[in-house]
């Protein structure tokens, strides 16, 4: 990953400008775009992801999981989650969970949101493009609930070094992915699932309830415990009370 690496200085979103240029001809897989400036980042649920100008790593990775039967794309998902969780750990901190689907959460606030975008040809995945916005130096927010690595180490990082070492972490979980190794990946994103088999409120269809999170399905649904029985929800059906 990142032997191509497409740089600009600033663009609305990583995943816009990918989805672009794989538009107009065909990139290897491993190719990144990277800016310093994302200023209209997309998120999950139609969101923003904003970050400070040169402060943070904002990037996008072409991959091509053309092995992976369209049934089980969540492992893409679980596969991005558990490289940051692994950078995370390896820089240091403490405390990081994954909230269903892929939020990553560092003593409960926000430190990093992805977004992955799959192209369907056929049973297979013809391209899937995972955005990745990771907080690292920027040290004030518009939201509490948001943090970065520089606000919980009390240090400055050189952003090439950090890129370096996430990608590394990235590239390794993807192997395991081709390998086949999805129940491995499963059993590690279920284990840094945040609130995993505990009491959460949940808000589906305006109704507030409450809900012990048992497993996620392998297509990504959410699997509730509500009054004895078992129920799936999509990422649009359900949201976090926090």
């Amino acid at each position: 990953m990142g032997q191509r690496l497409v740089f600009v200085p600033e663009c609305q979103s990583t995943n816009s400008l990918m989805l672009d240029l794989t538009s107009k001809s065909p990139l290897p897989e491993g190719t990144v775009v990277i800016t310093s400036n994302q200023y209209a980042g997309r998120g999950q649920r139609g969101s923003t992801w904003q970050a400070a100008a040169g402060m943070n790593l904002t990037f996008t990775v072409l991959l091509r999981p053309t092995f992976l039967a369209v049934k089980r794309q969540f492992s893409l998902t679980m596969m991005a989650s558990l490289a940051v969780f692994d950078y995370l750990d390896s820089v240091g901190l403490t405390n990081v969970k994954i909230k269903w689907p892929n939020d990553i959460l560092v003593g409960g606030k926000k430190i990093c949101g992805m977004l992955i975008e799959n192209s369907i040809q056929g049973d297979a995945i013809n391209q899937s493009i995972v955005g990745i916005g990771l907080n690292i130096n920027q040290l004030e927010f518009p939201v509490v609930t948001a943090t970065s690595l520089g606000l919980l180490s009390g240090q400055t990082f050189d952003l090439n070094d950090q890129w370096n070492l996430l990608i590394e972490k990235l590239e390794k979980r993807y192997l395991q992915l081709r390998a086949g190794k999805q129940q491995e990946l499963k059993d590690g994103y279920l284990t840094h699932l945040l609130n995993i088999h505990r009491s959460q409120k949940f808000i589906s269809n305006g109704s507030e309830f409450v809900g012990t999170i048992k497993t996620v399905s392998d297509q990504g649904e959410l699997i509730l415990e509500m009054d004895g029985r078992e129920k799936a929800f999509l990422l649009k059906e359900i949201s976090f009370v926090i």
